[in-house]
C-alpha cells in the first residue's frame, strides 16, 4: 500500500508484513497497530481508514489506491524506486491516543515525510 501526499506524490509505502511503514529512502518511520499509526518513538500519529491517513486532528495527510470520500484527490506520481530497507528500531513505548475528532475533509498540513517526525 502506498501512500501519497496532498500533491500526489508518493511518499511512504506500507511493508507487505502489513504493520511496518516506510519511506522510498527505505527509513523506517512507522508502524500499524489496527487502524492506528505510530512512530517508533511511540508517538501517536493518526489513523488508517477508507484509504486514508488521518492525523490527530483529523485532516487526511495521505490517501492510498484504495482511498474513498474525503477531499480531491491528485494525480498519483510515479513511484520511486524503494531504497534497500533499514533494520526497524525498537518501538517506543505507545503515546495514549486521544478521542477521534470529527475528519475533516481538509488536507493536512503535515502532509508529507514531516508527518512522521
Amino acid at each position: 500500500m502506498t501512500f501519497y501526499d496532498h500533491s500526489g506524490k508518493a511518499v511512504a509505502y506500507l511493508h507487505s508484513d502489513t504493520v511496518s511503514v516506510y519511506l522510498y529512502s527505505g527509513d523506517p518511520v512507522a508502524w500499524v497497530s489496527g487502524e492506528y499509526l505510530y512512530a517508533y518513538s511511540g508517538k501517536y500519529l493518526g489513523w488508517l481508514v477508507d484509504g486514508w491517513v488521518i492525523d490527530r486532528f483529523g485532516n487526511r495527510v495521505f490517501f492510498t489506491e484504495e482511498a474513498s470520500g474525503g477531499p480531491v484527490r491528485p494525480v498519483r506520481n510515479v513511484k520511486p524506486v524503494k531504497g534497500v530497507r533499514k533494520v526497524r528500531p525498537v518501538r517506543g513505548v505507545r503515546e495514549v491516543r486521544p478521542g477521534h475528532p470529527v475528519r475533516s475533509l481538509s488536507w493536512s498540513a503535515l502532509s508529507g515525510e514531516h508527518f512522521f517526525v
